[in-house]
C-alpha cells in the first residue's frame, strides 16, 4: 500500500444518495492510508448517515450545516466554518453526488456545508455521481458533468450495477478503493 495519502489533508463532501453509506468506506480507506480526513455533510445526506458515524469513523467533528459547529483547521476568528475547511483542504471529493448535488456545484450554489465549501476552496475537486440511469443520462446532468469538467473537476464513475431502484444500469457510485485511487493520481500528478 502506497504511503502517498499520509499526512494529507482530504475533505469527503457527502451528498444524499442512498449511495452516501458508502461514505463511510472512503472515509476508513483514507484514514487507513493515513490521510487527515475531514467530512462535510448536506441535509440529504444526514438522512442516509449519521453525523456522529462519520465523525467516529473520521475523528474529526462532521460539517453538517454552515450555522454549527466548530471551525475546522484555519484560526476561527471569522466564525465561517466553510471557509477554514476550504483553507485546509488540500483536494476534496464529494461522494454519493445526486443530479441535484452536481448541479448546485456546476451552478455555483453554497447553500449548504458541502457546496459553500467547495465554492470556497482552490483545492481539486472530485466527484463521485450516484443516481439512477435516466438521471445520469439526462441532458441536464450531462451539460453540468460538461460545465464542471470544464473547470478541471475530475469524475470516478458512475459505474454499471444493482441500482437502488432495483434495475441494473449505469448509475452506481463507484467503489471506495477506485474514489481512493483517483485522490492519489489527483494528488500525484
Amino acid at each position: 500500500m502506497s504511503d502517498a495519502l499520509n499526512g494529507r489533508h482530504v475533505l469527503v463532501g457527502v451528498g444524499g444518495s442512498i449511495a452516501a453509506f458508502k461514505s463511510c468506506l472512503v472515509v476508513t480507506e483514507l484514514r487507513n492510508r493515513g490521510a487527515e480526513v475531514r467530512v462535510a455533510m448536506t441535509g440529504g445526506a444526514q438522512r442516509f448517515v449519521t453525523p456522529l458515524t462519520l465523525q467516529s469513523l473520521s475523528g474529526h467533528p462532521v460539517v453538517a450545516s454552515l450555522w454549527a459547529g466548530e471551525p475546522v483547521g484555519a484560526s476561527p476568528e471569522h466564525g465561517m466554518i466553510h471557509l477554514s475547511l476550504a483553507e485546509w483542504t488540500e483536494i476534496q471529493v464529494v461522494v454519493a453526488a445526486p443530479a441535484n448535488l452536481i448541479a448546485r456545484l456546476a451552478l455555483g450554489f453554497a447553500d449548504d456545508a458541502v457546496t459553500a465549501t467547495a465554492l470556497a476552496c482552490s483545492a481539486p475537486l472530485i466527484v463521485a455521481p450516484a443516481m439512477e440511469t435516466a438521471m445520469w443520462r439526462h441532458p441536464a446532468v450531462e451539460a453540468n458533468v460538461a460545465m464542471l469538467q470544464s473547470r478541471g473537476t475530475r469524475f470516478v464513475g458512475p459505474i454499471g450495477g444493482r441500482l437502488a431502484s432495483g434495475i441494473e444500469g449505469e448509475g452506481r457510485m463507484a467503489e471506495a478503493e477506485a474514489i481512493v485511487a483517483t485522490i492519489e493520481s489527483t494528488l500525484a500528478s
